[in-house]
This record gives structure tokens, C-alpha cells and sequence, in this order.
């Protein structure tokens, strides 16, 4: 099962991050590891990761600081939190709403681990942009604001028919 990035496994337990990494590498999913937040931060700037799966208790930087930093830009990769010790649904939730996608308590099975990295990367296609430059989403930003062609011209120092025929590209592009 090909991603278009690494799986970052993170976690301070180098036994449990060596066995998550071993599951996911048997079921074809090429993997990354770090054991500190700090270190997952860094190795996520060089290896554009598809998916984390973040432990929350981390020496340093928690992975709850570590998910809001990966979060932070447009495309940051999904999370999925682990975690042995946080395991009240206070807990849960937390890391959801710091950004996190899915969590899990620690101990699991393989196969519920299997399952819910191939619903994030699932979703991660199925909601992955069409292609559409930097510019382009930005157009989108603006018209979902509530600009009219009119006003986006001039803000971006063009033609109203120049962002209309840009709106058709994108249209075009996704296929409408």
C-alpha cells in the first residue's frame, strides 16, 4: 500500500515505536521514526509525512504541541495520537480538538491500528486538492469570503474578466 509520504512514527518508547513501524512496514507503508517531539518536528520539515501517528506523552515538546505545529500550515498531515497513559475521554478529546484526527489507546491490535491509518490516508485522497496551484487557492479563499470577481481584480491588480477566466481554470480543473 503506497503513500505519497512516510508514516511518522513518534513515540519515546523505542520498543513500541520499533513494533508500530514493523506493522505498518509489513502491510507495505514506508516509515519514518523519531523519539522526541522536537525530533519529529524536524524529520517532518525534511520528509513531508502522509500521516503521523503521534504518541501524546513525549519528553520535551508534548505531541499535543507537536500536532498543533504540524497543523498549523494548509497541508499538515493527518495525526493519529496513541497513548497508553491519557486514556480518559478528556483525554480524547483533547487531542482532537488540538488538531488531532484520531486516537488511540494503547494497548491495541494491529489490525485496529491497520484500520485507522488506511481511513486517514483514504481520507487524505479523497480530500487532497485536484492540483491547484498556490494562487489558484487563493482565488478559491477569496471567492468562498464572498468577493466578486470585481473586487478580487483589484485586489490582485487585474482584469475582472482576467479572474473570471482564472475561476474557469479552476473550474475546469475540478472537473465542473
Amino acid at each position: 500500500m503506497a503513500t505519497a509520504g512516510p508514516i511518522l512514527v513518534v513515540d519515546d518508547d523505542a520498543l513500541f515505536r520499533a513494533l508500530i513501524a514493523a506493522i505498518l512496514k509489513r502491510s507495505g507503508y514506508r516509515t519514518v521514526e523519531a523519539a522526541t517531539g522536537e525530533e519529529a518536528l524536524d524529520l517532518a520539515g525534511r520528509e513531508r509525512p502522509e500521516l503521523v501517528v503521534l504518541d501524546v506523552r513525549l519528553p520535551g515538546i508534548s505531541g499535543h504541541e507537536v500536532c498543533h505545529r504540524l497543523r498549523s500550515g494548509d497541508d499538515g498531515p493527518h495525526v493519529l495520537f496513541v497513548s497508553g497513559e491519557r486514556t480518559e475521554t478528556y483525554d480524547r478529546v483533547a487531542g482532537l480538538l488540538v488538531g488531532g484526527d484520531d486516537y488511540l489507546v494503547k494497548p491495541f491490535a494491529p489490525d485496529e491500528l491497520l484500520a485507522r491509518v488506511r481511513a486517514l490516508i483514504r481520507r487524505t485522497h479523497e480530500t487532497a486538492p485536484v492540483g491547484l496551484t498556490g494562487d489558484e487557492r487563493n482565488l478559491v479563499r477569496l471567492l468562498r469570503q464572498g468577493l466578486g470577481a470585481g473586487e478580487i481584480a483589484e485586489r490582485s491588480h487585474e482584469t475582472p474578466k482576467s479572474v473570471l477566466d482564472r475561476v474557469d481554470e479552476i473550474l475546469t480543473k475540478l472537473g465542473a
